[in-house]
């Protein structure tokens, strides 16, 4: 195991409710190939705190991934709205031009 997600774990321990933390594993465990145990956290974190926006991404490209393009898709409508609501114009763009490239729109 690596001292990333070693130190990641221990902080996971201390506080499991901790938003960056549980963001922060989830991205070491992709890192690793471990696509359930990302995806575990990612839709435990979307599901705990809808307002994590950059959650959101994320999970939705690890649902494109795993041939989920419906979830994805989905998952990125859901992040459209909550980056609109928090006028988060970063995240927005972001999610949107995700959304139309699983949708076949976009273009690279």
């Amino acid at each position: 195991m690596s001292d990333r997600l070693q130190q990641l774990l221990e902080f996971y321990e201390e506080d499991p409710q901790d938003n960056f933390v549980r963001f922060a594993l989830a991205q070491e465990h992709l890192k690793r190939d471990e696509t359930e145990k990302a995806l575990s956290l990612f839709e435990e974190l979307v599901e705990t705190d809808p307002d994590y926006v950059g959650t959101y991404y994320h999970l939705g490209k690890l649902y494109e991934r795993l041939d989920r393009t419906d979830d994805a898709i989905e998952t990125y409508r859901q992040g459209i709205e909550v980056a609109r609501d928090q006028r988060d114009n970063k995240n927005l763009s972001e999610l949107q031009d995700a959304k139309l490239k699983a949708e076949g729109v976009g273009f690279d």
